[in-house]
């Protein structure tokens, strides 16, 4: 009994034939030469440290969407660029907000697109 509940319950975990994988290569193809990446980022002690606040910001806010936890967050002498896909509008603006009121942050540059 144990085993065909079992072997039920991995059956129900396979991906559906019409579920395709997630695959943003084309999207980050893109944005090379768009959006600075992390290996622009400053790497000084200001920089990491207003970086790894945006994030901090950003994940302590539980009413933001998975993909705008995941956003891209470059900072480079204090300014900030967000790229990435985000639910809505709204969800845009937040960001930028709570990226704005971190301090050591100069300039934010919003480069969040809305999902389709």
């Amino acid at each position: 009994m144990l085993a065909l509940t079992l072997a039920a319950a991995l059956g129900a975990c396979k991906a559906k034939p019409e579920d395709k994988p997630a695959d943003n290569t084309a999207q980050n193809q893109r944005d090379k030469s768009a959006v600075p990446t992390a290996d622009q980022a400053g790497q000084n002690k200001s920089d990491v440290t207003v970086a790894a606040d945006v994030r901090k910001s950003l994940m302590n806010d539980s009413a933001l969407s998975t993909n705008a936890h995941n956003c891209k967050v470059v900072v480079n002498n204090g300014v900030v660029t967000l790229a990435g896909p985000v639910a809505n509008t709204d969800e845009k603006a937040k960001i930028e907000a709570l990226a704005t009121a971190v301090a050591g942050v100069t300039k934010v540059v919003n480069q969040l697109e809305i999902a389709p």
